[in-house]
């Protein structure tokens, strides 16, 4: 490893506790319908899920580039900027992980560096193009997810129509392990790569790197946080997922964890760092809706939603006042 400056580890450390809090929040999006089915239980699901995350971090590094180069310009931004993003970023994840609401690490993070850019003198160095691109991932993946799941369960609905509720359940049962590994897989694959982006950014700043290429022990520490994050887990979380918004079944536990896994590794195939938490929600909300409309708890649906919506603004907010206020007092 590089003989690297007091600022730059504290961008690093901050980078992993984000990555940890991002594994806290998500462990949700990969086992919490496979827990709350009974096909594993909950410590089987959770090193399961440690260990595909882990391995996930090694797919590519094209969500990493679009975080660390597409957005903002690595050459230009200072530590200080890098540290309010991260530490904003982090903290919000945690509060919301504590109060049980599964929100996006995504949006949280590219809301703080954004925010903290805009803040600092030289917010012209955003790249307005890679930021609507990421915008534009971060909006269509949802939707996409809530359709490519309906389709999913309408066609196993008709291939085992005239088959018994306890023969499905069965052969649902084996199949939702495979679904859930895939969808813990995808998760490490983008999720991961986020802080792997924003470490290589802080080294290419510093003057550590010439061009943006990951390192790969960036990769190492980056994939074992998320999967220390996710081996913990966040109780609260993974209930409101796999219990609050609707009764799962073990066909709807595959319909949902096989449809956002498609989802997100398309994405993080394209370099497009999308909300794994936003897509296996509505993920799940497709399962129920396929079912009937009213399967779903739209009350806790809402709540959630809200979560969302404020994410971005808040993040963008609370990095630009804080960035403003230390760049007042510095000068």
């Amino acid at each position: 490893m590089l003989d690297l400056s007091s600022s730059t580890l504290t961008i690093i450390l901050i980078a992993l506790i984000f990555d940890f809090s991002n594994g806290l929040n998500d462990s949700a999006n990969a086992i919490a319908t496979v827990i709350s089915t009974r096909v594993l239980t909950p410590v089987m699901a959770l090193g399961m899920a440690a260990v595909l995350n882990f391995l996930g971090a090694y797919m590519n590094t094209e969500v990493a580039q679009t975080i660390g180069k597409d957005i903002i310009d690595p050459a230009s931004v200072s530590s200080n900027v890098i540290i309010v993003a991260l530490s904003v970023a982090a903290v919000w994840n945690i509060i919301l992980t504590i109060m049980g609401l599964p929100i996006s690490a995504s949006h949280a993070l590219i809301g703080g560096l954004v925010g903290a850019v805009m803040g600092a003198p030289g917010s012209h160095h955003i790249h307005s193009q890679g930021l609507i691109k990421v915008f534009l991932s971060l909006l269509i993946s949802p939707p996409l997810a809530l359709g490519c799941s309906l389709v999913v369960m309408n066609i196993i609905y008709f291939l085992f129509r005239n088959s018994s509720a306890t023969k499905v359940n069965r052969i649902f049962g084996k199949l939702q392990i495979i679904s859930a590994a895939f969808m813990a897989y995808s998760h490490g694959s983008n999720d991961a790569q986020k802080s792997m982006g924003v470490i290589t950014m802080a080294l290419v700043a510093a003057g550590y790197l010439q061009t943006f290429q990951v390192p790969g022990w960036v990769v190492f520490i980056c994939g074992l946080a998320i999967a220390l994050g996710t081996a913990i887990g966040g109780w609260r979380v993974i209930r409101t997922l796999g219990v609050g918004l609707m009764k799962l079944k073990p066909v709807h536990g595959f319909g949902a964890e096989s449809s956002a896994a498609l989802v997100i590794m398309g994405a993080s195939h394209f370099g497009l760092p999308v909300s794994t938490t936003h897509v296996i929600t509505s993920s799940v909300v497709g399962v129920g809706s396929s079912h009937r409309f009213s399967a779903v708890r739209w009350g806790l649906a809402s709540k959630i939603i809200i979560s969302w919506v404020l994410t971005l603004p808040a993040c963008i907010g609370a990095s630009a006042i804080i960035q403003w206020l230390i760049s007042t007092w510095n000068h």
